[in-house]
């Protein structure tokens, strides 16, 4: 049955559509066929999840060679909600690319940015599915070498400085925990991340293996721009194309995350994670200065996508508070802002596409007198930027209050005060968008400026709605977020 092959065709379907797009090299063609793939993973990814919450942990062998000999494709409730968030954000945001695209991507590349987008796609999903930790570096190399290429063709010369900057960065990070990874292997002779919580409790306390977990840690976290390692992320946000941005902001560093969740919780296990070596008086003191630090930059940022990238920082930071409270609570505060940050970055990034598609820019000075000539696109930043603040009856209302929550719970009840004053510096670098676009007078010169075509607005509206939907009905998210977060500290190790 096709049933029992999702887990390979989940990963298998947008790899293979890729080199297609590129021999047709039509972009039409190339859309069509990304949009497609785009949507039967969105499908796969709904029944593995539906799958996992109603039958359990599922395992898929590639070629038939059982683990840990061979490569083993294991879902489980984290991954299978990260997935989701995966599939769900590329489908959306394949909807909304013909126009951005062509209006931002000269026509001889289109089909070439397809076919990056599609290994991009892949790679991220892959990363999530696999249960080896070498296959997933090779995952985490495809969707790394098809983002350098979907940022370098970005319109401004500046796209090119950005894409080398990450690669750099990029190949530090992916050095590091190649080198994790080598040094797992050594003291367990496996690959398999299940086989290795096994035998890791053995070796525990060798130099090798903390080692190991210095490298995996500082790594990833290079990968997901953790302050400090987030200097890679504010030019590549601010200047790929807009559909890129979207698309990148609201998977790339989530699955990075996930990579972080899924080391220290199932293959080192938390109590040599956050006992042995002490992560949680390194990670909740960097989370904090990250919110703080970004937020108080994107506040003097003139151009809006660069506030945004800081901005995103600043949610990293939030993650990795819940990440380092090391409780059931905290988990789900962070796999639920996984999901939410998403849906928050995703419809502000595409919102902020439709104004860059009639204006030609992304600079706060051209905003003025916006929000009266484009209410849709300019209604549906307010309503992002809320639930970026965190407003009841929004997706950040809901990421907070378990932050809030998990900081209570632990006793440190000035975190939770830190999360609340983090939120008001939101209000100010959000309300410098609403201050120029409402209340400052048009130029006479952009008088002819009009609201966005309808194929733009749609998908926006799409993920914008899903900030108040899942603000208000939350039985999906943080069921599966807490599920999830009892699996990791439960049953993973």
């Amino acid at each position: 049955m096709i049933s029992q092959h999702l887990p390979a065709l989940q990963v298998v379907i947008p790899l293979l559509t890729a080199p297609v797009c590129l021999l047709f090299n039509n972009a039409r063609v190339a859309w069509i066929l990304s949009l497609v793939a785009s949507s039967v993973a969105l499908v796969i990814a709904a029944l593995l999840l539906q799958q996992v919450l109603t039958v359990g942990i599922l395992t898929y062998e590639i070629g038939g060679w059982a683990a840990p000999w061979g490569i083993e494709y294991r879902i489980d409730p984290v991954n299978a909600f990260v997935l989701l968030i995966v599939a769900a954000i590329g489908t959306v945001v394949m909807s909304f690319a013909p126009r951005s695209v062509a209006s931002e991507i000269p026509e001889q590349q289109i089909a070439l940015f397809y076919a990056a987008y599609l290994l991009c796609l892949a790679g991220l999903l892959g990363i999530a599915a696999t249960g080896d930790a070498f296959n997933l570096f090779v995952f985490l190399e495809i969707s790394s070498l098809s983002s350098y290429v979907l940022i370098s063709l970005g319109r401004d010369r500046r796209a090119l400085t950005a894409a080398f900057q990450y690669l750099i960065m990029g190949t530090i990070g992916a050095t590091f925990i190649l080198i994790g990874v080598g040094l797992l292997y050594m003291m367990t002779g496996t690959l398999n991340m299940a086989d290795l919580a096994k035998r890791l409790p053995l070796v525990a306390d060798t130099r090798t293996v903390a080692a190991a977990l210095a490298f995996l840690t500082v790594g990833i976290s290079l990968k997901l721009a953790l302050f400090p390692l987030h200097l890679w992320l504010p030019n590549a946000y601010a200047f790929a194309p807009s559909v890129v941005t979207a698309f990148i902001a609201a998977t790339g560093t989530k699955v990075a995350v996930y990579m972080l969740l899924r080391f220290l919780f199932t293959v080192f296990g938390a109590t040599l994670s956050f006992e042995a070596v002490l992560l949680p008086t390194i990670l909740l003191p960097l989370s904090l200065v990250a919110v703080f630090s970004a937020s108080i930059v994107a506040i003097f940022q003139d151009n809006i996508k660069r506030m945004l990238a800081y901005s995103s920082v600043a949610q990293i930071g939030y993650m990795i508070l819940g990440l380092s409270f090391v409780s059931v609570t905290g988990l789900t505060a962070c796999i639920l802002h996984l999901f939410n940050h998403a849906l928050m970055k995703g419809g502000l990034f595409l919102a902020l596409g439709c104004v860059v598609y009639q204006l030609g820019s992304a600079d706060i000075s051209k905003f003025a007198g916006l929000g009266r000539r484009m209410p849709w696109t300019f209604a549906a930043i307010v309503v992002g930027g809320l639930s970026l603040i965190g407003v009841p009856l929004t997706v950040g209302f809901i990421s907070k209050w378990y932050l809030v929550l998990a900081a209570l719970e632990s006793g440190q009840w000035w975190v939770a005060v830190l999360v609340l004053i983090g939120s008001l510096l939101a209000v100010v670098y959000m309300w410098r968008i609403v201050e120029v676009a409402f209340f400052q007078p048009a130029p006479r010169q952009g008088s002819q400026r009009r609201e966005a075509p309808l194929s733009l607005l749609l998908p926006t509206w799409v993920l914008i709605g899903a900030n108040i939907f899942f603000g208000i009905n939350t039985d999906l998210t943080v069921g599966v977020a807490q599920r999830a977060a009892v699996w990791l500290l439960g049953g993973a190790s």
